[in-house]
């Protein structure tokens, strides 16, 4: 049974969307028909992947297009593919609704933009909803489509007012159609209703898609004999029977089905023949980006292993990098025949970022996933491809490079954990804000050819803030004698040093587990201060696990510490974010016995050890040194009281 006419509303994101778009993007109308067509061309190539495992699917209809038909005198523009087409509950998930993880990423930064000049193609290209820029020239767009191996179609159709509507309807064949009623043409526009301005967008665009881009076309053809010649006209004679006119051929108006694209894959060509333009437009065509590129790799591999790759690096991080859902951006072709999209066995998950194709030839066209991941030929590509990708990183300037790393260097340092066999070459890519550089990018490379002569280690301190570890306590000695440290704010650092425990043969230290051994501790003064330490140690029993004199603190009474082998702060606070609750660790609690605040408590102490202040002030000191590293104190309530009755006893001191 049919389903009948439905209305719904747009979600209210959706919603900004469309206002934004029809409102924003006059300046870049051309992008609606080029998004629009490598949508059509994305839906073959899914139907020619599902062809391969049931080649039943295309039910007699192999011989793949995308048509457009253009009706000036209507105002109206069709796309039509014969591609895989969409089921009610397909298009119900996928229009009307912002690429679906997307929302509330999507959200955020539109709240960002506030203004509606801010908000760009390339914000609309990031989240993947391009379908919608057909309401920059359309009042109206309608969509007919029907699934392949369905016998059922749906119409859906939208005036981008916040309402839709979707209902069963009868359509012969597979694919989908989007028909759009054009918007009346403003002085200075472009016509969309005309010929010749599909023609150029496409060429411009769209000329490399990989099906053919059909038009019907008129033209006068002159009529043809028996024999194949033309067939000549009367001619027009005088009144004395003699020829007066010239001699003309017999015409008649014929409509022919023209090809408007050249179809020549991209990646074949050598590249002295492709011009910046058609690269830039083949990646927006494949990424759905609507941003150049920042980077592209061209290269052809001849002999035993044979294959073609173009591969891009956007300019930009997509909103979903960290989505475990993500599809990857390299698609497998052979021969030219598209073969898999998302092939992750080509490249590995650091560089998930890379977009771009690969042809090989010799692949069998039925391979799987299974096969792939044993194929030798896949491997030899995909250890070259890496290659590759690492030398055009390397050679990057700095200004670019930093540029690719803000967007890119969290997943890049990945591979130092997952990457075995290219950790090296990793390593010599990847950079951190320093306690001598804290707004620029530095290289390990870099910070071992600053470090002081005495300096055997590289240090390093890890946690979720950049200011916050640029004043932390347990840098106040290593700041003293000039060692440069490495502030690492990024979740993927506590596992890049524990893969990493080396650079150049100088091993790596964090500045808040195990000893620093930067001075020696006066032993006669730690004597001095041992009750005091092991009462403080009775009173935070629960917390700590030992009390001691500090070679970290200059300015600071206090911070917390671990053993060398023990779960760094932040990598506990990363496993409970997770929803895993990592058995809490006791820490060890450092003392400055050089600050004032501690020789008072001293004095306190030997005093009146039964004073109930020496209590408060043990679970202040131990208070005072979480919340210096970032953490949560247990009770901020008590926190609170303790240091008010401090101030007011204070301020209760006579002068």
């Amino acid at each position: 049974m049919g389903t009948a006419k439905q209305t719904y509303q747009f979600k209210t994101e959706v919603q900004q969307l469309l206002k934004l778009i029809i409102n924003s993007l006059y300046s870049n109308q051309d992008i609606f028909l080029r998004e629009l067509i490598s949508n059509a061309s994305d839906a073959i190539d899914r139907l020619r992947f599902k062809a391969q495992t049931d080649p039943d699917i295309l039910d007699g209809d192999g011989e793949f297009k995308i048509k457009i038909t253009v009706d000036s005198d209507n105002r109206t523009i069709e796309i039509a593919d014969n591609g895989t087409g969409m089921t009610h509950d397909e298009i119900m998930e996928n229009i009307g609704t912002i690429a679906k993880s997307g929302t509330t990423a999507f959200l955020e930064v539109l709240e960002k933009s506030k203004k509606e000049s801010a908000f760009t193609p390339e914000l609309i290209g990031q989240f993947g909803v391009g379908f919608y820029s057909a309401f920059i020239v359309a009042d109206e767009v309608t969509l007919i489509t029907r699934a392949a191996g369905s016998d059922t179609a749906v119409k859906w159709w939208s005036q981008g007012d916040g309402e839709y509507a979707i209902e069963d309807t009868e359509k012969e064949g597979r694919g989908t159609t989007v028909i759009l009623k054009l918007r009346e043409k403003e002085e200075g526009e472009k016509d969309f209703a005309e010929e010749w301005t599909i023609r150029d967008i496409i060429k411009r665009h769209s000329d490399f898609i990989s099906y053919p881009i059909v038009m019907d076309v008129e033209r006068e053809e002159p009529v043809l004999d028996a024999e194949g010649k033309p067939v000549k006209e009367d001619q027009i004679l005088d009144q004395d029977g003699k020829p007066i006119g010239p001699e003309k051929n017999k015409t008649i108006r014929v409509t022919k089905e023209e090809t408007l694209n050249s179809m020549k894959a991209i990646w074949a060509r050598d590249k002295k023949d492709i011009s910046d333009q058609e690269y830039n437009e083949f990646y927006k065509h494949i990424s759905h980006d609507w941003e150049d590129p920042m980077e592209r790799l061209h290269f052809k591999m001849e002999g035993t292993t044979e294959y073609s790759a173009l591969l891009y690096i956007p300019s930009q991080a997509p909103f979903d990098l960290f989505n475990v859902d993500r599809k990857h951006g390299v698609n497998l072709y052979s021969k030219r025949v598209f073969i898999m999209e998302d092939c992750k066995e080509l490249i590995p998950e650091y560089m998930r970022f890379v977009k771009g194709v690969v042809d090989a030839s010799d692949l069998n066209l039925n391979v799987s996933r299974e096969i792939l991941q044993q194929d030798r030929l896949v491997r030899n590509i995909r250890k070259n491809m890496l290659k590759k990708l690492f030398d055009l990183l390397s050679k990057m300037e700095d200004e670019t490079y930093d540029k690719f790393y803000d967007a890119f260097g969290q997943v890049l340092k990945e591979g130092v954990h997952t990457d075995f066999d290219n950790r090296e070459k990793i390593s010599h890519l990847i950079r951190y804000k320093t306690t001598r550089s804290e707004d620029k990018w530095v290289s390990l490379k870099t910070y071992v050819e600053n470090m002081k002569a005495d300096q055997k280690e590289i240090y390093y301190i890890t946690g979720d803030n950049l200011s916050a570890l640029l004043n932390s306590p347990h840098l106040e000695k290593l700041k003293e004698k000039e060692y440069e440290v490495l502030l690492m704010t990024d979740p993927v650092d506590e596992w890049v040093t524990q893969s990493l425990p080396e650079y150049e043969g100088k091993p790596f230290k964090s500045a808040e587990k195990g000893d620093l051994d930067l001075d020696d501790v006066d032993e006669k003064k730690k004597d001095e201060y041992n009750s005091l330490f092991e009462f403080i140690k009775s009173e935070l029993e629960e917390n700590v696990k030992e009390v001691k004199p500090s070679t970290r603190l200059k300015h600071s009474v206090s911070c917390l510490s671990g053993n060398a082998q023990d779960m760094s702060a932040y990598m506990e606070k990363i496993l409970q974010s997770s929803g895993q609750s990592p058995e809490k660790a006791k820490r060890i609690l450092e003392l400055n016995m050089e600050h004032p605040a501690l020789t008072q408590f001293k004095t306190l102490f030997e005093k009146d050890q039964e004073d109930s202040r020496l209590k408060d002030y043990s679970h202040l000191i131990y208070d005072m040194a979480v919340i210096s590293e970032g953490g949560k104190i247990d009770d901020p309530a008590d926190f609170s009281k303790r240091v008010g009755e401090l101030m007011a006893d204070a301020m209760a001191q006579p002068e």
